[in-house]
């Protein structure tokens, strides 16, 4: 047993030895040209199986996020153009009513005012005919006054022409005589 010990020691502090002082006479490994070929086979099937995981699993994944991408931004500008159809047309029906509208109101004002003229027309002649009626009246009153004071303007004349003739010549004139020369001087 003391000899597996001391083996066990021995290699123990051999192996210890070994990584502390592994300093070997040769090349780096990667660069030592014995191992080119296995280097060369082993790069070989890293790149066809990195090939193969790009080519089979990566390229799939990334081409269908690619299309997925693509047809979500097709799919949207087709929805964007949609609306934008919508809304144009929705615009153009606005402004179709909102003309519509203003051609209503105009029509509606011009009726109102046509019949606000026709009314005021209708008020006009009826004042027209009202003062028209009222002058015709005035005009009466104003010919019946006339006449009146002219009736009496002629008495009036009449005795004050007598009276004028007596006084002067000191004879009492005609009463008809003085009516003819009085209605021959109003009316002359």
């Amino acid at each position: 047993m003391a000899e597996s010990h001391g083996e066990a020691k021995g290699q123990k502090a051999g192996a210890h030895t070994e990584t502390d002082g592994g300093h070997h006479g040769g090349a780096f490994p990667p660069f030592d040209s014995s191992n080119f070929a296995s280097q060369l086979v082993s790069l070989a099937i890293a790149f066809v199986a990195l090939y193969l995981i790009v080519s089979r699993i990566a390229l799939p994944r990334v081409g269908g996020t690619i299309d997925a991408r693509q047809n979500k931004i097709e799919g949207d500008l087709a929805e964007a153009q949609k609306l934008k159809d919508e809304s144009d047309a929705a615009l153009k029906a606005y402004e179709t009513e909102l003309a519509n509208a203003r051609a209503n109101a105009q029509a509606i004002g011009n009726e109102t005012r046509e019949k606000l003229n026709a009314a005021s027309e209708v008020e006009r002649k009826a004042l027209e005919e009202k003062l028209a009626a009222r002058l015709a009246d005035a005009e009466k009153q104003i010919a019946t006054t006339r006449t009146n004071a002219m009736s009496n303007v002629r008495g009036i004349a009449a005795d004050a022409a007598g009276a004028i003739v007596q006084q002067l010549a000191g004879v009492t004139p005609d009463a008809n005589a003085v009516n003819s020369a009085v209605d021959a001087s109003l009316k002359g």
